[in-house]
């Protein structure tokens, strides 16, 4: 199948709701559509680099492997690095020595990756060019750096965290590259809009000392995310965007492995049964 010149693809993140992700990306490697542009959040931009990759599979692997070993995610991480997930495990040993990402064809991608993250001094989303990472996958910590559970991810001097506290869906960033049609993977059910809750409020609280704009963003996040998404729906009434969305809610921290799995099939599942209404979308 051709390269397509003038559509983007945005993934939202989610932690583990990116599973769906995954099964939708893994037909985009199946049938070879390979995007000019790719522009993912959080635990998006994981799946962004299997699929960069063509490492089909790996981001399912990964997760369902490694969901209760707890040098990938556990307390006691927080002893060695301020982490609930294992930094160097889940960065370094997992890509490097035991699951081996393809890093000379990632690097080789013709076309171009950005991951958002969250400039925790001003509070605004930065957009990086992911195909410059290292190997300990700094750039990825720092877009996956939920507060709390992750410490502050510096990059050249400057500490990040999660490019979803400040802007969660990344169109406007597409649309800033010039363009103006959009494949979207998105984690939440049809209908989803979010909701401040306590957990969230202690989080600014707690960060608004340190990082007083950092918790000024968060505060926004739940208008800014509805807003965007109304936006995108917008835009797929106008036939300029394709969005693929799971049938029903999903677990951001799911525990149970045969549901991880059934969470990646259904991503799989519905990108096969839309096929030929993304050719046609896509024009190719």
């Amino acid at each position: 199948m051709s390269t397509i010149q003038n559509t983007s693809l945005i993934l939202e993140g989610g932690t583990f709701r990116t599973l769906f992700t995954a099964g939708v990306l893994d037909t985009f490697i199946d049938e070879k559509i390979e995007l000019p542009y790719i522009v993912a959040i959080s635990a998006g931009a994981i799946n962004a680099c299997s699929y960069v990759a063509g490492q089909k599979e790996r981001t399912l692997r990964i997760l369902s492997t490694y969901r209760h070993d707890k040098r990938y995610m556990g307390i006691g991480n927080f002893l060695r690095e301020r982490s609930y997930f294992g930094l160097d495990f889940a960065y370094n040993v997992l890509p490097n020595e035991l699951d081996l990402f393809d890093w000379e064809k990632y690097r080789s991608f013709n076309g171009q990756l950005e991951f958002g993250v969250t400039n925790a001094l001003t509070g605004q989303v930065e957009y990086l060019n992911a195909l410059e990472m290292d190997t300990r996958c700094n750039m990825l910590q720092a877009t996956c750096a939920l507060p709390v559970l992750f410490p502050e991810i510096n990059v050249n001097g400057i500490p990040y965290y999660d490019g979803g506290l400040s802007d969660p869906i990344p169109v406007k960033q597409a649309e800033k590259q010039g363009y103006d049609k959009h494949i979207f993977v998105l984690t939440r059910p049809e209908g989803y809009r979010k909701e401040m809750d306590g957990k969230s409020k202690w989080v600014m609280k707690l960060f608004a000392r340190k990082y007083p704009k950092l918790a000024l963003a968060m505060a926004h996040r739940v208008e800014a995310y509805n807003q965007t998404l109304a936006y995108v729906e917008s835009l797929e009434k106008e036939g300029r965007a394709f969005i693929f969305r799971p049938d029903h809610a999903l677990n951001s921290f799911e525990k149970h492995v045969p549901t991880m799995n059934q969470n990646y099939q259904m991503g799989y599942t519905q990108s096969r049964n839309r096929l030929d209404e993304l050719v046609t979308f896509l024009g190719i």
